[in-house]
């Protein structure tokens, strides 16, 4: 029977099973390629919360979900077109989310009775064999059978060989989108090199379920989904952490300031340490600190040296950083606070993706402590956001906050990456002698942005006192005046406002400029809302979006633009955080949609919100 192929718009996939499925790797090897055919994509990685749930029960389901099209895409989906379930718990986790007349590839091995009691389905009830999944197309497949089958003449145990099932599904997802496989041989070619037994599984396990695509007659359709229009250039796949981390390595080539990391590992935020540490050859230092207070002094030290000093956490560990962070302030050296935030409070839920930190990075430590905070929107934004993160703290010789959440960090998309040429030069100026009529040095004497100098220890004749305690204004001295005190706490906010000079005015990323509806957003809201708003303003209704990346201190017109209209909606992965300060800073009767269930917020429950307002 000849294969007939059908070409469509766009596909959203999610690939499920037991955590030790393999099912982001699937995922990431799909979603590569994907990439490399120009083909626009986004990504959502759904890891369970604890580290080895017990096998085939609900908490341990694994998920990656890829929405690709021929479109520009700026969410993941809020339903998928095919479902890959590995067993019965992957199905009945995530067949919600699934559309009607979906198609469900299921590996029947992991629906025996002992994965449908893990599951949690009644005695006797299998999905696969009733009438449940009537409104769906069900392709069942014995994939643990075929990979072993596929594998019986390798000498490796039958665990060892199962392992390899995550290919083979992956091999008939290459067959079923007209896909080439060359790009995860590769993969598997460079991962497994010096492990041949593994490599040839692999391999053979990938190339297996292609081959029984290609040859079943019960599966007549093949399907593509052609090349995106998207701006001309090159491009590659980029998570939010990856791109975090290439925009610190840039800025630090561009400013000529070594990078030093100083991290305690903590979900989502550990990649970032994996990632600068492969990158030794452009200077950066990585120190994984016995505890997060360690790790932010390490930093901390190492501003005050004369590098960038960077830090990464979650809010938990932001949490423990707090009087360092109140340290810093005081010292006024650059240092940045790398905050990816997951849902709370305490451990909360480690693997799920929420906006809940932002009230954290603007009030809390103890004192009077002002820190500018910038926050990225997307995972290829991380690069440009934290490069302007970095240049802010140095510029103005402040601890800066920089927001990601596990959402942005762990998702994936196209990246058309720049070149060190557009990339904006960012002088750094250290200072090295006393200046002009100058007999002692001053380490609080400031410019006109209130900025005081940055002084490498040891320079001569510069030596200057630093510490916790409050310092006495221009001479830095041990100071318990309570005049100086009111003084150095008002010139301390006042920098941080100054800031506001130093950055863009906000822009309507699309709408009018003045209206029935604004909806504002921060983080990785910014997908959601511009294709919900998009979709809105295609039916005519009156409605704009603004997203805002400096949250402290705001863009300087962006009170202006908040009063140009009739109704403001924020939407947030948390219970109403901005919406508290933009009340509070510009007296605006905002409303506020909130979502707190570890996921992001859908474009469909968006869009309802929306017309229920411009009604």
């Amino acid at each position: 029977m000849a294969t007939k192929t059908e070409v469509l718009q766009e596909v959203v996939i999610k690939f499920a099973g037991d955590s030790g499925d393999g099912m982001q790797l699937t995922g990431s090897q799909f979603t590569n390629n994907t990439a490399l055919l120009g083909i626009d994509l986004a990504t959502f990685p759904d890891f369970p919360a604890e580290i080895r749930a017990p096998q085939g029960t609900l908490p341990g389901v694994s998920g990656y979900q890829l929405r690709f099209s021929s479109d520009m895409v700026y969410t993941p989906g809020d339903e998928c077109d095919v479902l890959v379930a590995m067993n019965a718990a992957a199905l009945k986790v995530n067949l919600k989310a699934l559309k009607k007349g979906g198609r469900i590839i299921a590996n029947t091995d992991g629906f025996d009775v002992k994965n449908l009691r893990l599951a949690n389905y009644p005695e006797g009830i299998n999905p696969l064999e009733d009438d449940s999944l009537g409104s769906y197309e069900v392709i069942k497949m014995d994939v643990t059978k075929m990979t072993r089958e596929a594998l019986k003449d390798i000498t490796m145990g039958t665990k060892e060989k199962d392992r390899a099932k995550n290919m083979f599904v992956l091999g008939f997802l290459y067959w079923m989108y007209n896909r080439s496989m060359d790009n995860t041989i590769q993969f598997i070619e460079e991962k497994f090199g010096k492990k041949p037994e593994i490599l040839e599984s692999n391999i053979r396990a990938l190339k297996a379920g292609y081959h029984y695509g290609d040859t079943t007659e019960a599966f007549g359709t093949t399907y593509t989904v052609v090349k995106a229009r998207m701006q001309s250039g090159t491009y590659r796949s980029v998570m939010g952490n990856q791109a975090l981390a290439y925009g610190l390595i840039a800025f630090s080539q561009k400013s000529g300031l070594p990078i030093f990391l100083g991290s305690y590992p903590i979900t989502p935020a550990s990649d970032i340490l994996h990632e600068l540490s492969r990158h030794k050859t452009f200077g950066i230092r990585t120190f994984q600190a016995e505890d997060e207070i360690a790790g932010i002094s390490a930093a901390i030290g190492a501003a005050y040296g004369g590098s960038l000093g960077v830090t990464t956490t979650s809010g938990p560990g932001m949490a423990l950083k707090t009087e360092a962070m109140g340290l810093a302030v005081m010292l006024e050296i650059p240092l940045v606070i790398i905050d990816v935030q997951r849902g709370g409070p305490s451990t909360g839920l480690p693997t799920k993706t929420e906006q809940s930190d932002l009230l954290q990075a603007y009030y809390g430590r103890n004192g009077e402590c002002p820190m500018p905070v910038v926050a990225a929107s997307s995972p290829h934004d991380c690069f440009d956001a934290v490069y302007e993160a970095c240049r802010i703290s140095v510029q103005h010789m402040t601890p800066i906050i920089f927001l990601s959440d596990g959402y942005i960090a762990n998702g994936a998309e196209p990246w058309r990456f720049p070149q060190s040429a557009d990339l904006p030069e960012v002088p750094v100026h250290f200072k090295k002698e006393l200046g002009h009529g100058e007999e002692k040095f001053h380490p609080y004497l400031r410019d006109e942005k209130l900025v005081r100098p940055w002084v490498v220890p040891g320079t001569p004749a510069l030596e200057h006192r630093i510490g916790g305690i409050e310092k006495q204004n221009i001479t830095g001295n041990v100071s318990y005046d309570p005049e100086n005190h009111q003084l150095m706490v008002k010139i301390r906010e006042e920098k941080v406002e100054k800031i506001a000079d130093d950055i863009p005015e906000q822009q309507l990323d699309s709408g009018p400029d003045k209206g029935k509806l604004l909806v504002l957003g921060w983080g990785s809201t910014y997908g959601v809302i511009k294709s919900a708003v998009a979709e809105l303003q295609v039916q005519g209704y009156e409605v704009s979006h603004a997203h805002i990346r400096y949250l402290r201190p705001f863009p300087k017109n962006l009170g202006d633009i908040i009063q140009s209209f009739d109704q403001v909606l924020i939407p947030e992965i948390n219970n109403g955080q901005l919406i508290k300060i933009l009340r509070d800073k510009y007296l605006v009767d905002a409303k506020g949609y909130n979502k707190i269930m570890g996921v992001p917020i859908t474009k469909g429950e968006l869009t309802e919100v929306m017309k229920k307002m411009l009604v």
